[in-house]
């Protein structure tokens, strides 16, 4: 059967598109109310999606930072930025207590003008430390978001001082459903996403993965292993491998996880390492016997590991307090992950440690937001 041709009305699309609307655009003599990106999902997928995958990324779901709406007064002037969609924004906040709380609620005025197209609008996300929501806007008016009641004295004191955090998804509503189907693939414990993850790290960090030959699995023999000695992770594909490959693109690392070797008293070899999971599906600090160790990494897990062994140098070995590396280690055994400490392990200075688009404003609401559930 021969293949179908394009719908007469994305076919008609496209030729315009193609051939009429560069004319259109440089001649000067007229100017379309839309701009061909908005348009398209209208066309064929196999002429669309190669376009949207040049122009959009997995990056493209981090929103950037706009300013703050707060509340009028004599001497500053009312939040204004260009969008994607809209060019012409102005926001501003009212408080209110239309629910007779004790510190009332809120309202956010945005005010949207001049769209460069009649098919575009703008996608925002709106975050204090306690709270993170999200609206869009198609239409050049005034709009509101309305806060019912702050999340308490604080929450009101940090908007009254700070404001409400604006944030733009620049790729609008198209882009950032495109991104999140680069993303996807990150988190599937399959080839395809075995093969995003790599791709987003070449992408984002320079990173280049070279194929081994075979054996992959090298004859590590636990009598070489002393106490000290490091073990390097790095997981490319499933749950985990989504999880590490964002956390090395924020924190500049190759590693997504480590651990560490130690030997008891009577010479047999455990392993310490963060975010194992136990019999109730919690991440916690654990201490586990090497053979279990590395017989789960050969035969269980399933997010194809890189994990390389880092013998200690001989000054540092012979610096290694084994007595007081058991003493911590059995003192944090059984212990909760602590993801908050892992966030802002890598965030280390103010504002100057963030991978763009990430800022300071971004960072510290959704991690704030995401511990509140945790």
């Amino acid at each position: 059967m021969a293949p179908s041709s394009p719908s007469p009305p994305r076919f008609f699309v496209f030729l315009f598109l193609s051939v009429l609307y560069p004319h259109v655009q440089y001649s000067g003599a007229a100017s379309l109310p839309f701009h061909p990106r908005d348009v398209l999902p209208l066309l064929p997928r196999q002429v669309a999606w190669p376009v949207l995958s040049r122009l959009r990324g997995a990056v493209d779901l981090l929103p950037s930072f706009v300013g703050a709406a707060s509340e009028p007064s004599d001497y500053d002037t009312n939040l204004s930025w260009k969008g994607a969609c809209f060019y012409n924004n102005t926001a501003w906040i009212e408080f209110h207590n239309k629910t007779g709380s004790r510190f009332g609620g809120g309202t956010v005025h945005i005010e949207v003008n001049k769209a460069h197209s009649w098919t575009c609008m703008d996608l925002y996300v709106f975050a204090t430390p306690y709270r993170v929501t999200w609206d869009y806007y198609f239409l050049s008016r005034e709009h509101t978001l309305e806060i019912k009641e702050w999340e308490g004295k604080a929450e009101f004191e940090y908007v009254k001082n700070r404001g409400v955090s604006i944030f733009l998804m620049e790729a609008g509503m198209l882009g950032t459903l495109q991104a999140l189907w680069d993303v996807f693939p990150l988190f599937t414990n399959t080839g395809w996403g075995e093969s995003s993850n790599i791709g987003f790290l070449k992408k984002h960090m320079g990173a280049s993965f070279q194929q081994r030959p075979q054996p992959w699995v090298a004859n590590v023999s636990a009598d070489d292993i002393q106490s000290g000695d490091f073990l390097a992770i790095s997981k490319i594909r499933g749950r985990w491998g989504g999880f590490e490959t964002l956390e090395k693109w924020v924190s500049g690392a190759y590693a997504g996880h480590t651990a560490v070797c130690l030997r008891d008293s009577e010479g047999k070899l455990w392993v310490g390492e963060s975010g194992h999971e136990n019999e109730q599906g919690e991440d916690i600090i654990a201490i586990l016997p090497w053979d279990e160790w590395w017989e789960f990494e050969l035969k269980t897990d399933d997010s194809n590991p890189h994990i390389a062994l880092l013998p200690l140098h001989p000054d540092m070995r012979a610096k290694f307090n084994e007595t007081a590396a058991w003493e911590y280690a059995k003192s944090m055994d059984g212990k909760p992950y602590g993801y908050h400490n892992m966030i802002f392990s890598w965030i280390d200075t103010i504002d100057g440690n963030y991978p763009l688009p990430l800022d300071a404003h971004l960072v510290p609401g959704l991690c704030s937001h995401h511990l509140g559930f945790s």
